[in-house]
Parts: C-alpha cells; sequence; structure tokens
C-alpha cells in the first residue's frame, strides 16, 4: 500500500489491513450484539488462531422513568465469551456515549481486560465535569480508565495487530480502531445510506468531522467497517451494521467521493439544528466520563444522576 501522505498513523494502519487482505487467516471474527432499545451494536472481536478477543462499545441497561439500570445487554456479551472460553483483553470505548451507559465495569469485573479510550477523553471531563458540577473529587485525568490512547498507537489482540486513529468531530475523543481488516468508527460514520454523526455536542466540530472521515476514506477499499449504531435508514427492511470502506467512498448519502467540506458542513450544521437531544444523554454522559462507574453514594447510601436544567 503506498503512502500517499505524511499521516504515519493512518499509513500503519492501511499496513494491517492490507496484510489482513492479503492472509486471510489474519482477519479477525467479529460477532456483533444489537441493542433495540439504544440501536448500539457492540462487538467482540476475536483471534481466530486464539481464545484472545476485545469488546468494542458495551451497553449498560438503564430505565429513565425509574432509574434503573439492568445488565440484559451486558449478560448476551459474558454468555458469549464464557460459552466460547474466550479470554478479554481490552474494553475497548469508541468515545463516551452520549445515548447508552457503557457496561465496561461489570464486564471487567466478570471477565477481565484493560479499559481504554482516547487521550482526548480529558476534555470531555472537563467540560461535562463542571456541566455536571462533579466537584474536585472527580478527575479530570483520564485515570478512570487502564489506557488512554493517542493517534497511531498499536496494541495486539492475541496475535492479531491493531491501531488506533483519531477522529475527532462527533466529539473531541472519538477514536477508531482498526483490528486486522476490520474497523470500527465508533460514531463517525453510519451505514451509507443513513450517513454521519451529528456534531452539536460540546466540542463537536462539522469541519473536524468532515476531515477525520475523509481521513478514514483513505484506508482500503476492502476493509470491512462495524457500525457503533444503525438507525435503519426509511427504505431499509432490516437493522444493518457491516459495510466496507468502499461502500462508504461510494454511497455515503453525507459525504461520498465528490462532496466537498463546505457542502458537508452546511448539510450538517442544517441537519444538527433541527434533532432533538438524544434521550439517554445525561445519564449516559455523566456515567461514561466516569469510564462506566456511577457517581459516588452520597451520605444515605444512594446513587444519584443530576439533570441540569437549560444546560445543553
Amino acid at each position: 500500500m503506498a503512502q500517499t501522505s505524511p499521516d504515519a498513523a493512518l499509513f500503519h494502519a492501511c499496513e494491517i489491513i492490507g496484510e489482513a487482505i492479503a492472509s486471510p487467516e489474519m482477519r479477525p471474527e467479529v460477532k456483533s450484539f444489537f441493542d433495540s432499545n439504544t440501536f448500539t451494536i457492540s462487538h467482540v472481536v476475536r483471534d481466530p488462531h486464539s481464545n484472545a478477543c476485545a469488546i468494542v462499545d458495551s451497553v449498560l441497561d438503564y430505565d429513565a422513568a425509574s432509574g434503573r439500570t439492568m445488565t440484559v445487554s451486558a449478560r448476551d456479551l459474558i454468555d458469549y465469551v464464557k460459552s466460547e472460553s474466550l479470554e478479554v483483553q481490552w474494553l475497548l470505548e469508541t468515545h463516551a456515549h452520549a445515548d447508552h451507559l457503557s457496561a465496561a465495569p461489570l464486564l471487567q469485573a466478570e471477565l477481565g481486560g484493560q479499559l481504554a479510550i482516547g487521550r482526548e477523553i480529558v476534555r470531555v471531563q472537563e467540560v461535562f465535569g463542571k456541566i455536571f458540577n462533579a466537584g474536585t473529587e472527580f478527575q479530570r485525568d483520564g485515570s478512570q480508565f487502564d489506557r488512554l490512547f493517542r493517534d497511531g498507537d498499536r496494541f495486539k489482540i492475541g496475535g492479531l495487530d491493531a491501531a488506533v486513529l483519531h477522529v475527532p468531530g462527533h466529539t473531541p475523543a472519538c477514536l477508531a480502531y482498526v483490528v486486522g481488516d476490520a474497523v470500527f468508527p465508533g460514531d463517525t460514520l453510519f451505514m451509507p445510506d443513513y450517513g454521519t454523526a451529528r456534531c452539536d455536542f460540546p466540542g463537536g466540530d462539522a469541519r473536524t468531522l468532515y476531515r477525520s472521515i475523509r481521513r478514514l476514506m483513505q484506508l482500503p477499499g476492502e476493509a470491512r467497517m462495524f457500525m457503533c449504531h444503525d438507525y435503519k435508514a426509511p427504505d431499509r427492511d432490516e437493522y444493518a451494521w457491516e459495510t466496507t470502506v468502499g461502500a462508504e467512498r461510494n454511497a455515503n448519502i453525507h459525504v461520498h467521493d465528490g462532496v466537498s467540506e463546505d457542502e458537508f458542513v452546511k448539510m450538517r450544521t442544517e441537519r444538527d439544528a433541527t434533532l432533538a437531544m438524544p434521550k439517554l444523554i445525561l445519564p449516559s454522559v455523566q456515567v461514561n466520563m466516569r469510564a462506566g462507574k456511577l457517581p459516588p453514594a452520597e451520605d444515605n447510601g444512594v446513587r444519584y444522576l443530576k439533570i441540569p436544567v437549560n444546560a445543553l
């Protein structure tokens, strides 16, 4: 794969994908779990030659009306991992989600693995720590996570090579994970017939998102791409979450080849102005900025989630 830019992290990701395409035995096996309540897809990514795996973007069920958490979605992941005798090496978060709570602490307690997210989570913690008036006891240095990835970082899942690409725009901390020929872009992209992520959360930026997406579009077209969400385009009958980089390049309704940066920014800005906030943004972000942990219990032993009024 020829290097087309001085982007060393992207070049290395292309190398990993190219090697997996040339040697199919290096392609990871991906088992996906769709949560219909939040339209989230969690992925178990496994090395085909060992029992090593990683879990990407897990879900802790939450009922907003009662304030109750449940573990149905997480139990599906746990049961699968145990039934396949897998060893969880990584719990990977693509970003601090605004539409579901992470189940990472439960999974880590039962299955092990290092919990990782992007280094720029500290920016999210700083902004939302103030919004939720989290106090000085809330550390804003990312220390709640085991590993803070930077752009270009490399890691292993068993014998599989993996790499990290920083793809901000939806949030400042968004990452895409490249594992063999599989790409996990988080909320940066959706299926080609649905488009792209919103950019109107604190720290989001449509122009930055466009540049992040065009960076991802430089990956080999044959690379498989696994979405974090699917909301089912109007003309599609079934939910879907697997596509290719080439399909995104050719057919993404918001950002296919030929769409200029200014055109995208205009579309995305106008579209975002019509969107309501995700129904779970307030509980989700204050939990996910803590690496999936609930806020500390107060003196009565009860944990509380705050609802800041007129703050977003």
